[in-house]
Protein backbone atom coordinates (compact mmCIF):
# COMPACT_ATOMS: atom_id res chain seq x y z
CA UNK A 1 0.00 0.00 0.00
CA UNK A 2 3.28 2.01 0.67
CA UNK A 3 3.37 2.68 -3.55
CA UNK A 4 -0.20 3.92 -3.64
CA UNK A 5 -0.34 6.25 -0.66
CA UNK A 6 2.59 7.51 -2.08
CA UNK A 7 1.28 8.11 -5.51
CA UNK A 8 -1.76 9.42 -4.47
CA UNK A 9 0.27 12.32 -2.66
CA UNK A 10 2.51 12.79 -5.47
CA UNK A 11 -1.04 13.12 -7.90
CA UNK A 12 -1.66 16.58 -5.95
CA UNK A 13 1.38 18.60 -7.98
CA UNK A 14 2.53 18.93 -10.94
CA UNK A 15 3.30 15.73 -12.74
CA UNK A 16 5.56 14.48 -15.51
CA UNK A 17 4.46 12.35 -18.01
CA UNK A 18 7.25 11.01 -21.03
CA UNK A 19 9.40 13.57 -20.10
CA UNK A 20 6.16 16.47 -20.98
CA UNK A 21 4.79 18.18 -18.19
CA UNK A 22 1.59 17.95 -17.58
CA UNK A 23 -1.02 19.58 -15.01
CA UNK A 24 -3.81 18.03 -13.15
CA UNK A 25 -6.84 16.53 -13.95
CA UNK A 26 -7.83 13.81 -15.84
CA UNK A 27 -8.22 15.37 -19.10
CA UNK A 28 -4.52 16.45 -18.85
CA UNK A 29 -3.47 13.29 -18.10
CA UNK A 30 -4.92 11.98 -20.53
CA UNK A 31 -3.24 14.61 -23.10
CA UNK A 32 0.20 13.53 -21.43
CA UNK A 33 -0.67 9.90 -21.67
CA UNK A 34 -1.04 10.99 -26.21
CA UNK A 35 2.03 12.81 -26.11
CA UNK A 36 3.98 9.73 -24.53
CA UNK A 37 3.11 7.48 -26.88
CA UNK A 38 4.40 9.91 -29.82
CA UNK A 39 7.88 11.29 -27.82
CA UNK A 40 11.08 9.11 -27.25
CA UNK A 41 11.04 8.42 -23.27
CA UNK A 42 13.65 10.57 -21.43
CA UNK A 43 14.27 9.92 -18.07
CA UNK A 44 11.87 11.52 -15.52
CA UNK A 45 12.93 13.44 -12.44
CA UNK A 46 13.36 11.76 -9.32
CA UNK A 47 10.17 13.16 -7.39
CA UNK A 48 8.12 12.13 -10.55
CA UNK A 49 5.39 9.75 -10.65
CA UNK A 50 8.06 7.23 -12.34
CA UNK A 51 10.30 7.26 -9.47
CA UNK A 52 7.68 6.21 -7.19
CA UNK A 53 6.55 3.20 -9.93
CA UNK A 54 8.74 -0.33 -9.04
CA UNK A 55 12.25 -0.91 -8.87
CA UNK A 56 13.21 -2.72 -12.21
CA UNK A 57 13.57 -5.67 -10.07
CA UNK A 58 10.32 -5.54 -8.34
CA UNK A 59 7.57 -7.89 -9.73
CA UNK A 60 4.85 -6.45 -11.86
CA UNK A 61 1.67 -7.66 -12.85
CA UNK A 62 0.90 -7.17 -16.77
CA UNK A 63 -3.01 -6.65 -16.82
CA UNK A 64 -4.90 -6.84 -19.99
CA UNK A 65 -8.30 -5.11 -19.71
CA UNK A 66 -11.54 -6.70 -20.98
CA UNK A 67 -14.37 -3.97 -21.88
CA UNK A 68 -13.49 -0.54 -22.31
CA UNK A 69 -16.76 1.58 -21.29
CA UNK A 70 -17.18 3.50 -17.62
CA UNK A 71 -15.75 1.01 -15.16
CA UNK A 72 -12.79 -0.27 -17.67
CA UNK A 73 -11.33 3.40 -18.29
CA UNK A 74 -11.26 3.87 -14.83
CA UNK A 75 -9.21 0.66 -14.36
CA UNK A 76 -7.16 1.29 -16.94
CA UNK A 77 -6.22 5.01 -15.89
CA UNK A 78 -5.65 3.36 -12.20
CA UNK A 79 -3.21 1.18 -13.72
CA UNK A 80 -1.30 3.75 -15.93
CA UNK A 81 -1.06 5.89 -13.17
CA UNK A 82 -1.70 4.90 -9.77
CA UNK A 83 0.17 1.51 -9.64
CA UNK A 84 3.39 0.45 -8.85
CA UNK A 85 3.01 -2.92 -9.30
CA UNK A 86 1.08 -3.13 -12.75
CA UNK A 87 1.52 -2.77 -16.17
CA UNK A 88 -1.49 -1.92 -18.64
CA UNK A 89 -0.65 -4.45 -21.62
CA UNK A 90 -4.03 -4.03 -23.58
CA UNK A 91 -7.49 -2.94 -23.68
CA UNK A 92 -10.19 -5.01 -25.41
CA UNK A 93 -13.19 -3.82 -26.77
CA UNK A 94 -16.31 -4.32 -29.27
CA UNK A 95 -16.02 -1.18 -30.40
CA UNK A 96 -12.96 -0.61 -32.14
CA UNK A 97 -13.25 3.40 -31.70
CA UNK A 98 -13.07 2.60 -27.83
CA UNK A 99 -10.27 0.74 -27.71
CA UNK A 100 -8.12 2.42 -29.72
CA UNK A 101 -9.38 5.83 -27.67
CA UNK A 102 -8.45 4.12 -24.51
CA UNK A 103 -5.33 2.35 -25.67
CA UNK A 104 -3.77 5.63 -26.93
CA UNK A 105 -4.91 7.15 -23.60
CA UNK A 106 -2.85 4.77 -22.13
CA UNK A 107 -0.15 4.07 -23.94
CA UNK A 108 -0.93 0.13 -24.41
CA UNK A 109 -2.18 -2.20 -27.25
CA UNK A 110 -5.82 -2.53 -28.09
CA UNK A 111 -7.19 -5.70 -29.10
CA UNK A 112 -11.03 -5.96 -30.75
CA UNK A 113 -11.74 -9.70 -29.75
CA UNK A 114 -10.83 -10.64 -26.18
CA UNK A 115 -9.91 -14.21 -26.88
CA UNK A 116 -6.65 -12.30 -28.93
CA UNK A 117 -5.53 -10.68 -25.60
CA UNK A 118 -6.29 -13.55 -23.33
CA UNK A 119 -4.47 -15.69 -25.50
CA UNK A 120 -1.36 -12.85 -25.20
CA UNK A 121 1.52 -14.18 -23.75
CA UNK A 122 1.81 -11.19 -22.61
CA UNK A 123 -0.84 -10.69 -20.80
CA UNK A 124 -0.74 -12.44 -16.62
CA UNK A 125 -4.04 -11.65 -15.51
CA UNK A 126 -7.19 -10.03 -16.77
CA UNK A 127 -9.66 -7.17 -15.47
CA UNK A 128 -13.61 -7.87 -16.58
CA UNK A 129 -15.09 -5.10 -16.95
CA UNK A 130 -17.69 -6.03 -19.35
CA UNK A 131 -21.55 -6.63 -19.86
CA UNK A 132 -22.38 -8.65 -16.88
CA UNK A 133 -24.04 -11.79 -19.55
CA UNK A 134 -20.40 -11.74 -20.89
CA UNK A 135 -18.29 -12.59 -17.58
CA UNK A 136 -19.16 -16.17 -17.65
CA UNK A 137 -17.58 -17.03 -20.63
CA UNK A 138 -14.32 -14.27 -20.48
CA UNK A 139 -14.18 -16.07 -16.99
CA UNK A 140 -13.58 -19.48 -18.57
CA UNK A 141 -11.56 -17.89 -21.53
CA UNK A 142 -9.03 -16.63 -19.17
CA UNK A 143 -9.00 -19.37 -16.76
CA UNK A 144 -8.16 -22.12 -19.42
CA UNK A 145 -5.93 -19.35 -20.91
CA UNK A 146 -3.79 -19.72 -17.49
CA UNK A 147 -4.60 -16.03 -16.62
CA UNK A 148 -5.23 -14.87 -13.19
CA UNK A 149 -8.72 -12.87 -13.25
CA UNK A 150 -10.03 -9.47 -11.56
CA UNK A 151 -13.93 -9.40 -12.48
CA UNK A 152 -16.54 -6.84 -11.86
CA UNK A 153 -19.54 -7.49 -10.02
CA UNK A 154 -21.64 -9.83 -10.15
CA UNK A 155 -19.82 -12.53 -12.06
CA UNK A 156 -23.70 -13.25 -13.21
CA UNK A 157 -26.69 -13.37 -12.57
CA UNK A 158 -27.47 -16.70 -12.40
CA UNK A 159 -26.13 -19.32 -9.89
CA UNK A 160 -25.50 -22.68 -12.11
CA UNK A 161 -23.39 -20.35 -14.57
CA UNK A 162 -21.37 -18.83 -11.97
CA UNK A 163 -20.74 -22.34 -10.47
CA UNK A 164 -19.80 -23.49 -14.34
CA UNK A 165 -16.85 -20.20 -13.68
CA UNK A 166 -15.82 -21.09 -10.47
CA UNK A 167 -15.06 -25.07 -11.35
CA UNK A 168 -13.08 -23.51 -14.29
CA UNK A 169 -11.19 -21.00 -12.47
CA UNK A 170 -10.53 -24.61 -9.39
CA UNK A 171 -9.48 -26.31 -11.56
CA UNK A 172 -6.82 -24.20 -13.60
CA UNK A 173 -5.22 -23.13 -10.26
CA UNK A 174 -5.67 -19.59 -11.29
CA UNK A 175 -6.75 -16.89 -9.34
CA UNK A 176 -10.04 -15.00 -8.68
CA UNK A 177 -10.85 -11.61 -7.36
CA UNK A 178 -14.18 -9.88 -7.81
CA UNK A 179 -14.83 -6.31 -7.97
CA UNK A 180 -16.69 -5.01 -4.95
CA UNK A 181 -15.00 -2.43 -4.56
CA UNK A 182 -16.74 -0.32 -1.33
CA UNK A 183 -15.03 -3.40 1.10
CA UNK A 184 -11.76 -1.55 0.14
CA UNK A 185 -13.61 1.96 1.02
CA UNK A 186 -11.67 3.55 4.34
CA UNK A 187 -14.66 4.05 5.82
CA UNK A 188 -16.35 0.83 5.52
CA UNK A 189 -13.40 -0.75 6.69
CA UNK A 190 -13.11 1.12 9.67
CA UNK A 191 -16.84 0.14 10.48
CA UNK A 192 -15.33 -3.07 10.20
CA UNK A 193 -12.57 -3.19 12.27
CA UNK A 194 -14.60 -1.66 14.69
CA UNK A 195 -16.49 -4.80 14.74
CA UNK A 196 -14.22 -7.25 14.34
CA UNK A 197 -12.15 -5.30 17.18
CA UNK A 198 -14.89 -5.32 19.37
CA UNK A 199 -15.35 -1.75 20.00
CA UNK A 200 -19.29 -1.81 19.99
CA UNK A 201 -19.87 -4.97 21.72
CA UNK A 202 -22.07 -7.62 20.03
CA UNK A 203 -23.67 -6.35 16.83
CA UNK A 204 -26.94 -6.08 17.08
CA UNK A 205 -28.92 -3.77 14.03
CA UNK A 206 -26.77 -3.07 10.97
CA UNK A 207 -28.45 -0.20 8.72
CA UNK A 208 -27.42 1.11 5.28
CA UNK A 209 -28.43 3.88 2.95
CA UNK A 210 -27.87 3.51 -0.78
CA UNK A 211 -29.39 6.04 -3.15
CA UNK A 212 -27.79 7.07 -6.30
CA UNK A 213 -28.40 10.54 -7.25
CA UNK A 214 -30.72 9.92 -10.66
CA UNK A 215 -32.24 6.75 -11.83
CA UNK A 216 -30.78 5.06 -14.77
CA UNK A 217 -32.70 5.45 -18.38
CA UNK A 218 -35.22 2.81 -19.11
CA UNK A 219 -32.57 0.84 -21.45
CA UNK A 220 -30.37 0.32 -18.50
CA UNK A 221 -33.34 -0.87 -16.55
CA UNK A 222 -34.24 -2.96 -19.73
CA UNK A 223 -31.22 -5.54 -18.74
CA UNK A 224 -30.15 -5.03 -15.10
CA UNK A 225 -31.54 -7.53 -13.38
CA UNK A 226 -33.40 -5.64 -11.53
CA UNK A 227 -32.21 -2.87 -8.76
CA UNK A 228 -31.36 -6.02 -6.73
CA UNK A 229 -29.17 -7.25 -8.98
CA UNK A 230 -27.98 -4.18 -9.93
CA UNK A 231 -27.84 -1.53 -7.16
CA UNK A 232 -28.72 -3.40 -3.85
CA UNK A 233 -25.89 -6.43 -4.57
CA UNK A 234 -23.29 -3.92 -3.36
CA UNK A 235 -25.19 -3.25 0.20
CA UNK A 236 -25.86 -7.15 0.34
CA UNK A 237 -21.99 -7.55 -0.08
CA UNK A 238 -21.25 -5.00 2.56
CA UNK A 239 -23.56 -6.66 5.14
CA UNK A 240 -22.28 -10.03 5.21
CA UNK A 241 -18.43 -8.27 5.57
CA UNK A 242 -19.48 -5.96 8.16
CA UNK A 243 -21.43 -8.56 10.54
CA UNK A 244 -18.92 -11.65 9.48
CA UNK A 245 -21.93 -13.98 9.03
CA UNK A 246 -24.25 -15.37 6.72
CA UNK A 247 -27.77 -13.95 5.55
CA UNK A 248 -30.45 -16.64 6.68
CA UNK A 249 -34.04 -14.94 5.66
CA UNK A 250 -34.81 -11.96 3.44
CA UNK A 251 -38.31 -9.95 3.71
CA UNK A 252 -38.82 -7.01 0.57
CA UNK A 253 -40.72 -4.20 -0.05
CA UNK A 254 -40.69 -2.16 -3.29
CA UNK A 255 -42.29 0.61 -5.05
CA UNK A 256 -42.43 2.24 -8.37
CA UNK A 257 -42.58 6.26 -7.36
CA UNK A 258 -40.34 7.79 -10.77
CA UNK A 259 -41.09 5.96 -13.72
CA UNK A 260 -44.52 3.71 -14.30
CA UNK A 261 -41.99 2.12 -16.92
CA UNK A 262 -40.12 1.02 -14.48
CA UNK A 263 -42.95 -1.87 -13.81
CA UNK A 264 -42.93 -3.34 -17.20
CA UNK A 265 -39.32 -4.85 -16.39
CA UNK A 266 -40.54 -6.24 -13.21
CA UNK A 267 -38.24 -3.27 -12.01
CA UNK A 268 -38.85 -0.87 -8.41
CA UNK A 269 -36.84 2.62 -7.91
CA UNK A 270 -37.19 2.19 -4.74
CA UNK A 271 -36.79 -0.90 -1.81
CA UNK A 272 -36.15 -1.56 1.75
CA UNK A 273 -34.66 -5.31 2.26
CA UNK A 274 -35.00 -6.57 5.86
CA UNK A 275 -32.16 -9.34 6.52
CA UNK A 276 -32.09 -11.77 9.35
CA UNK A 277 -28.43 -13.08 9.70
CA UNK A 278 -27.32 -16.79 11.08
CA UNK A 279 -26.12 -14.90 14.24
CA UNK A 280 -29.50 -13.34 14.94
CA UNK A 281 -28.36 -9.94 13.84
CA UNK A 282 -30.77 -7.91 12.10
CA UNK A 283 -29.86 -5.86 9.51
CA UNK A 284 -31.93 -3.19 6.31
CA UNK A 285 -30.60 -2.41 3.39
CA UNK A 286 -32.52 0.89 1.92
CA UNK A 287 -32.22 1.81 -1.57
CA UNK A 288 -33.31 4.26 -4.05
CA UNK A 289 -33.11 5.21 -7.89
CA UNK A 290 -33.04 9.20 -6.65
CA UNK A 291 -31.66 11.22 -3.81
CA UNK A 292 -32.25 14.56 -5.10
CA UNK A 293 -29.26 16.04 -3.05
CA UNK A 294 -26.80 13.77 -4.25
CA UNK A 295 -24.79 10.32 -3.54
CA UNK A 296 -26.16 9.35 -0.43
CA UNK A 297 -24.09 6.28 0.99
CA UNK A 298 -24.40 6.20 4.92
CA UNK A 299 -24.34 2.94 7.47
CA UNK A 300 -24.81 2.04 11.26
CA UNK A 301 -24.21 -0.81 12.70
CA UNK A 302 -25.76 -0.82 16.40
CA UNK A 303 -24.06 -3.05 19.12
CA UNK A 304 -24.32 -3.98 22.88
CA UNK A 305 -21.82 -1.71 23.61
CA UNK A 306 -22.13 1.51 21.43
CA UNK A 307 -22.33 2.01 18.12
CA UNK A 308 -20.58 3.02 15.10
CA UNK A 309 -21.66 4.94 11.87
CA UNK A 310 -20.34 6.56 8.69
CA UNK A 311 -21.74 9.48 6.80
CA UNK A 312 -21.31 10.70 3.36
CA UNK A 313 -18.33 12.59 1.85
CA UNK A 314 -18.29 16.37 0.72
CA UNK A 315 -17.21 18.14 -2.14
CA UNK A 316 -15.51 20.01 1.40
CA UNK A 317 -15.66 20.28 4.86
CA UNK A 318 -16.95 24.03 4.80
CA UNK A 319 -20.07 25.10 6.75
CA UNK A 320 -21.73 28.31 6.41
CA UNK A 321 -23.76 29.93 9.57
CA UNK A 322 -25.63 32.66 9.76
CA UNK A 323 -28.92 33.80 11.73
CA UNK A 324 -31.51 31.97 10.09
CA UNK A 325 -29.34 28.87 9.16
CA UNK A 326 -26.12 26.53 8.96
CA UNK A 327 -25.41 24.60 6.13
CA UNK A 328 -23.10 23.19 3.95
CA UNK A 329 -22.93 22.07 0.26
CA UNK A 330 -24.15 18.71 -1.09
CA UNK A 331 -22.53 15.23 -0.59
CA UNK A 332 -20.72 14.07 -4.14
CA UNK A 333 -23.03 13.34 -7.03
CA UNK A 334 -21.84 9.51 -8.15
CA UNK A 335 -20.45 6.86 -7.33
CA UNK A 336 -16.42 7.34 -9.32
CA UNK A 337 -16.20 10.88 -7.08
CA UNK A 338 -17.30 8.74 -3.98
CA UNK A 339 -15.15 5.63 -4.42
CA UNK A 340 -12.41 6.79 -6.35
CA UNK A 341 -9.91 5.47 -3.90
CA UNK A 342 -11.22 2.15 -3.67
CA UNK A 343 -10.57 1.82 -7.16
CA UNK A 344 -7.46 1.87 -6.94
CA UNK A 345 -6.76 -0.08 -3.36
CA UNK A 346 -8.71 -3.07 -4.65
CA UNK A 347 -6.36 -3.48 -8.11
CA UNK A 348 -3.46 -3.00 -5.70
CA UNK A 349 -4.84 -5.80 -3.64
CA UNK A 350 -5.20 -7.85 -6.53
CA UNK A 351 -2.13 -7.36 -7.40
CA UNK A 352 -0.11 -8.35 -3.84
CA UNK A 353 -2.50 -11.45 -4.13
CA UNK A 354 -1.22 -12.58 -7.29
CA UNK A 355 2.79 -11.46 -7.40
CA UNK A 356 2.80 -11.97 -3.52
CA UNK A 357 0.49 -14.68 -2.61
CA UNK A 358 -1.52 -12.04 -0.33
CA UNK A 359 -4.87 -12.91 0.89
CA UNK A 360 -8.07 -12.57 -1.24
CA UNK A 361 -10.07 -10.17 0.07
CA UNK A 362 -12.78 -10.78 -2.48
CA UNK A 363 -13.24 -14.41 -3.44
CA UNK A 364 -15.27 -15.70 -6.49
CA UNK A 365 -17.60 -17.59 -3.36
CA UNK A 366 -17.92 -13.88 -1.56
CA UNK A 367 -19.26 -13.17 -5.12
CA UNK A 368 -21.48 -15.56 -5.15
CA UNK A 369 -23.21 -15.01 -2.26
CA UNK A 370 -24.78 -11.23 -2.62
CA UNK A 371 -26.57 -12.96 -5.62
CA UNK A 372 -28.10 -15.75 -4.17
CA UNK A 373 -29.08 -12.63 -1.23
CA UNK A 374 -30.56 -10.62 -4.56
CA UNK A 375 -32.12 -13.40 -6.15
CA UNK A 376 -34.04 -13.88 -2.52
CA UNK A 377 -34.69 -10.42 -1.81
CA UNK A 378 -36.93 -10.23 -5.81
CA UNK A 379 -38.69 -13.43 -4.64
CA UNK A 380 -39.60 -12.13 -1.10
CA UNK A 381 -40.75 -9.18 -3.37
CA UNK A 382 -42.74 -10.70 -6.12
CA UNK A 383 -44.13 -13.32 -3.56
CA UNK A 384 -44.84 -10.68 -0.95
CA UNK A 385 -43.51 -12.69 2.05
CA UNK A 386 -40.33 -13.31 3.62
CA UNK A 387 -38.06 -15.93 1.71
CA UNK A 388 -35.02 -18.43 3.42
CA UNK A 389 -31.70 -18.30 1.42
CA UNK A 390 -32.39 -21.87 1.37
CA UNK A 391 -34.83 -21.90 -1.10
CA UNK A 392 -33.27 -20.19 -4.01
CA UNK A 393 -29.70 -21.49 -3.38
CA UNK A 394 -28.42 -24.53 -5.36
CA UNK A 395 -25.83 -26.64 -3.64
CA UNK A 396 -22.01 -26.21 -4.68
CA UNK A 397 -20.90 -28.71 -7.53
CA UNK A 398 -18.95 -30.84 -5.45
CA UNK A 399 -15.44 -29.85 -7.68
CA UNK A 400 -16.13 -26.62 -5.31
CA UNK A 401 -16.30 -28.28 -1.84
CA UNK A 402 -13.98 -27.70 0.59
CA UNK A 403 -12.91 -25.07 -1.53
CA UNK A 404 -12.33 -21.49 0.25
CA UNK A 405 -11.75 -19.50 -3.15
CA UNK A 406 -7.96 -18.48 -2.20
Amino acid sequence: MVGVLAFAAAATTTTWLGGVPAVNGRAARRRAARVATMVVQEPAPADSMKALRAEDGEPRLNIGIIGAGRIGQVHAENITFRLRNANLAGISSGSKELAERCSLENGCQPFYDYNALVEDPAVDAVCICSASNKHIEQIIAAARAGKHIFCEKPIATDLAEIDRALVEVKKAGVKLQVGFNRRFDQNYRRVREGIANGEIGQPHIVHIISRDPAPPPIEYVKTSGGIWLDCSIHDMDMVRFLVGSEVKEVYTMGAVNLNPEFEKYGDVDTSIVALTFENGVMGTIDNSRQAVYGYDQRCEVLGSGGSIMINNNYQNSAIISTGTEVRRDLPLNFFMDRYTDSFITEMDAFCEYVLNDGPNLCTGLDGRAPVVIAIAAKKSFEEGRPVSLEEVDRPLPDELLGWNGH
